[in-house]
């Protein structure tokens, strides 16, 4: 039996669109691929590299954030302020904001000495980790954070916040921290374990690529649906007939 194309009006108005779209799409995420690929290895390479000197003020932080820094401070551990709705390993608990007031002048800058369980919150749980005097220090710069639209308000009268904003800190405590930045300390061995730094996101969720063959793979099987469909009997010719 002979099968000829005959497609119909409708289907193919319907489909050669929809088509599109999903090549669209796909295209779409295999450039998303390339670019969260590109982000990824930035993050990856600053992160790793040499230490660099604490920015300026007015410098371009977003051209330097994810560089690491070494600086000498001390820890103002009575002005803690904590992040909450942290996890670690499935575990909820709290990112430990501490100002570190930089030994060779300048003020002092935020940092984010990492996560601690909710029974570890108050300092005098983790005394140990609570290191005195001048200390050698490695951070990661870090943008100040931006209320996301899921996230709630900051709480500065009950010491809870969900972003960390610097300028807002600073305008509440009174304390003179820089507000265009602040720190990730690195994951280092601390005494008592806490708080347990490392918590900069270098490695980002990057899906893309099953993505992309998702839509490509949609649209492969629309097109055969619409040519299996049309695919009809051919009609013999006059001449033809038994």
């Amino acid at each position: 039996m002979t099968l000829t194309f005959r497609p119909k009006f409708w289907p193919t108005v319907i489909t050669i669109p929809a088509v599109l779209f999903m090549l669209t799409l796909c295209i779409w995420q295999v450039q998303r691929l390339h670019w969260k690929e590109d982000l990824i290895s930035q993050r990856i390479a600053r992160s790793e590299a040499a230490p660099v000197p604490l920015p300026e003020m007015g410098a371009d932080i977003a051209a330097l954030e994810f560089h690491r820094v070494a600086l000498t401070g001390r820890f103002d551990h009575a002005r803690e302020f904590y992040l909450a709705a942290r996890s670690q390993n499935g575990n909820v608990g709290y990112w430990v904001v501490t100002p570190l007031v930089l030994a060779e002048g300048g003020g002092a800058v935020l940092v984010n000495r990492g996560w601690v369980p909710n029974e570890r919150k108050l300092p005098e749980t983790r005394a140990e980790g609570q290191l005195a005097g001048d200390v050698k220090f490695e951070g990661i710069i870090r943008q100040p954070q931006r209320q996301a639209w899921f996230q709630p308000p900051n709480e500065p009268q009950k010491n809870t916040w969900f972003y960390l904003d610097p300028a807002e800190i600073a305008a509440v405590s009174g304390l003179p921290v820089r507000q265009d930045l602040y720190l990730d300390a690195v994951k280092v061995e601390i005494p008592g374990n806490y708080p347990v730094g490392g918590q900069t996101r270098i490695h980002l969720p990057n899906d893309h690529l099953q993505y992309a063959i998702t839509w490509g793979a949609l649209a492969l099987a629309l097109m055969v649906i619409y040519v299996l469909y049309h695919m009809k009997p051919a009609t013999p010719r006059p001449d033809e007939q038994p």
